[in-house]
């Protein structure tokens, strides 16, 4: 007997390791879920049922990616195509600017005519355009199955839970009722927050940039945001990346650009973070970097965009098992909605 349940324990993680990407794509599923439940229920409550309130949750998702395509994607290939024009046309341009240049311009010169030197025949480019065909195509998929987990689980959350506590000791229902819901209530509102947060980020930032005559403001000032969503690594590349397009343009502009992402970052840290994120997950920094160096070691780098939520998951579990603390009697995360419509 001993022997079957660690064999079925071994086939079990065996299991679950080569299905990780699915279950990947279900967490993040439950997250989205997690996300739009209280707008769903608040709908609800004023008469609109949660499969319209659904869909217009998903319809109001697509406009405002609609309204950001359209407003910023024409600048944006505005930006690149100036950067591109500016770039040497030739291997002889290239190799005479690089001996002319200094600094970091010789060295991303050197670097580009290192890469044009293992530019892949016809053969491997035409291979490699339909890997990466695959490759969207693939995302595509695992959007959409995200997508339907998190509408299908708005509708089947109260019955999991009923079954889940079922199997358990009646005197150990409500505690893992509560559990349940209080995490929830956190991933949901991690979400909400963090959206305001690249939204917030990507338009200072962008602003600031411009105001500075900083080079391709724009494309820099959105590529800060979305990497808001990496913790601690995202918002160093997003300096780093601002300031090395500075030093291209001059010394005092990359000085500007370090003084505008350093006061953002404060004010950020300071008076943003908490009041939009307030006790969303309520984790040490120390804590969010080893789960998302543990995650991306485990799981990929893909995985990083869930470390954060798989962490406030660990550290609710072992605030209730270990610490014994009643969830019932935690502050409950609220982002975007009033404390009486997050209520358990």
């Amino acid at each position: 007997m001993a022997a079957l349940v660690v064999v079925g324990v071994i086939v079990l993680a065996l299991a679950l390791w080569k299905l990780k990407l699915v279950i990947a794509l279900l967490f993040a599923g439950f997250i989205v879920s997690a996300a739009m439940r209280p707008g769903i229920e608040a709908l609800q409550r004023r008469g609109i049922p949660r499969a319209l309130g659904l869909t217009l949750h998903y319809v109001v998702f697509a406009g405002l990616l609609a309204l950001m395509l359209w407003f910023a994607v024409p600048r944006a290939l505005d930006q690149v195509t100036t950067a591109v024009d500016n770039l040497p046309q030739t291997r002889r341009q290239i190799d005479a600017e690089a001996q002319q240049s200094s600094g970091i311009k010789q060295e991303v010169l050197q670097s580009l005519q290192r890469r044009l030197k293992e530019v892949p025949s016809g053969g491997k480019v035409f291979s490699t355009a339909k890997t990466v065909g695959m490759t969207a195509f693939e995302v595509a998929i695992g959007l959409f199955f995200m997508l339907a987990v998190a509408g299908y689980w708005i509708f089947e959350r109260e019955r999991a839970m009923k079954v889940v506590a079922e199997l358990l000791p009646r005197p150990k229902r409500k505690v893992v009722r509560d559990t349940w819901l209080l995490i929830d209530l956190k991933l949901g509102a991690y979400v909400r927050g963090m959206g305001l947060i690249v939204l917030i980020v990507a338009t200072t930032l962008s602003l600031l940039f411009w105001a500075i005559g900083l080079p391709y403001w724009l494309l820099i000032g959105c590529f800060a945001g979305i990497v808001e969503i990496i913790p601690v690594v995202g918002p160093i590349a997003a300096g780093v990346l601002a300031i090395g397009v500075g030093l291209t343009e001059s010394l005092h502009t990359a000085v500007l650009a370090l003084a505008v992402v350093v006061g953002v970052r404060l004010t950020q840290d300071y008076l943003v973070n908490p009041r939009v994120m307030g006790s969303a997950v309520g984790m040490s920094p120390l804590v969010v970097l080893f789960s998302a160096s543990a995650v991306v070691f485990l799981f990929g780098g893909f995985a990083v965009l869930l470390s954060v939520p798989l962490a406030a998951v660990v550290v609710t579990l072992v605030d209730v098992v270990v610490r014994n603390k009643n969830p019932a009697e935690e502050e409950i995360p609220t982002v975007l909605f009033a404390a009486k419509e997050a209520e358990r």
